[in-house]
């Protein structure tokens, strides 16, 4: 049996309640992680304080607040970063949403170059797990909704950002779901956090 190199985690609960089960799933993660010899940090979006909204777009600088700042230096810190979300109206709450809009600036997570027509991808070296929940069948929203929930969060801003791979495990219906369907989502989150 090989032994895996102990990697440096950041687990982020893009779900603003704390005891959601989303939360179950990242704290499930998280713990196992630990046991697999990793070093995981939580960041829940839902306890820090700022303001979610860019106001000026890209035109103005707007000051981060110290949750902000301390926020980017732990995804600095971290080789894999894990997002546990549910998708609400076919997208990422606006929490999460927010946080990116804040947290993944220029100059931070990606860098425009002068007559190029992507720019530089600043957070290369990291790779991804998205655990996501959703009301939705799965398959359902792979095959018909086209998952933009997951491609906003996936293509659009981690892997533009260099972040590859970004996987992902998608649990659901959580709507009417069982409490031995919810144990064996943990028990995948389980099984993906000691994969690493």
């Amino acid at each position: 049996m090989t032994k895996t190199t102990p990697k440096r985690i950041l687990i982020l609960l893009g779900h603003p309640s704390g005891d959601s089960f989303c939360a179950a799933l990242a704290e499930a993660y998280a713990a196992t992680a630990r046991s697999a010899g990793h070093t995981a940090r939580e960041l829940r979006l839902g306890q820090l304080d700022f303001d979610p909204i860019l106001h000026e777009g890209y035109r103005q600088v707007q000051p981060l607040e110290a949750d902000l700042l301390a926020a980017q230096e732990a995804i600095s810190w971290a080789e894999h970063l894990v997002f546990a979300y549910p998708i609400w109206w076919g997208g990422a709450p606006a929490l999460l949403k927010g946080f990116v809009d804040r947290v993944f600036l220029p100059g931070y997570a990606f860098k425009y170059r002068p007559g190029k027509a992507f720019p530089a991808q600043l957070l290369k070296g990291r790779t991804a797990q998205l655990l996501v929940t959703m009301d939705t069948p799965p398959w359902y929203f792979r095959w018909v909704y086209r998952m933009p929930g997951i491609h906003q969060l996936r293509k659009t801003t981690l892997e533009f950002c260099g972040i590859k791979p970004v996987r992902v495990a998608s649990f659901g219906p959580l709507l009417d779901s069982t409490e031995p369907q919810r144990a064996r989502w943990l028990a995948q989150a389980q099984a993906l956090a000691r994969r690493l």
